[in-house]
């Protein structure tokens, strides 16, 4: 059990993403923040990390009734996935909301001010999310798929314009922390995506719909943040760079 509070949040998540439900109902975040170590953050949020890994294990140990194992897919397919099924939901569901949160600015802001806030902050999150996502598909996964390709053919990897793959990691790293943040204000401000008593049919699949943006939101980072971006810094090591 020692041991274990030395290992990374998102090292668990990776392993078995049902782990993913017990961090978060401790309001552990196994995404923007997966690389701290149950020690870390055991003390940082006064959990006991004894009945915190007693939960984890038990869910880790239980039967898999076809859960995805992430972990084990290739890089080039892992990008493929993530690029067609998360990036590809961003984009259907931001057409959906926006315009549902403006509607509803303008029906119950008055009552409920928060409203025009929690617009704000998805407007943001919207038009940064398009930008992340092209430079995601038009400059890292390309290149991640490239080193996938160089190293089944046993060819040489050219030196890519931005250096090292750990630069753009590095940047969009950045940018998943500006979205975690992001959301955690949108949640505080929905009192965790509750509809108030005179909410209407509007108002309510609005927050069902933003608590299920928030929690694709966070698969798609773990499956960045926590296994590709770490394993294609490790891919790169076996190739000489050539300029």
């Amino acid at each position: 059990m020692e041991n274990l509070k030395n290992k990374t949040i998102g090292s668990f998540v990776a392993e078995d993403f049902r782990t993913a439900a017990v961090f978060s109902k401790y309001k552990i975040d196994f995404c923007c923040k997966g690389n701290r170590t149950v020690t870390e953050v055991c003390e940082k949020q006064n959990i006991d990390a004894d009945i915190l890994l007693e939960n984890v294990l038990q869910v880790a140990q239980s039967e898999n009734n076809g859960s995805i194992d992430f972990n084990s897919w290739p890089l080039d397919l892992l990008a493929d996935y993530i690029e067609k099924t998360h990036h590809r939901y961003v984009e259907e569901k931001t057409n959906v909301l926006l315009p549902f949160l403006d509607k509803l600015c303008k029906v119950h802001g008055a009552n409920h001010p928060e409203l025009f806030r929690i617009n704000e902050l998805f407007i943001g999150s919207a038009g940064e999310l398009a930008q992340h996502m092209k430079k995601e598909e038009l400059v890292l996964f390309p290149f991640v798929k490239r080193m996938v390709k160089t190293k089944d053919s046993d060819g040489i990897l050219s030196q890519p314009a931005f250096g090292t793959v750990s630069n753009p990691i590095a940047m969009m790293m950045n940018e998943h922390d500006n979205e975690g943040e992001r959301f955690r204000e949108i949640a505080e401000l929905t009192n965790n995506y509750t509809p108030p008593v005179d909410a209407c049919t509007t108002y309510r699949v609005t927050f069902a719909m933003l608590k299920e943006f928030e929690a694709d939101l966070h698969k798609h980072i773990h499956l960045e943040n926590n296994i590709l971006f770490p394993k294609a810094v490790v891919l790169e090591k076996d190739f000489v760079v050539v300029e």
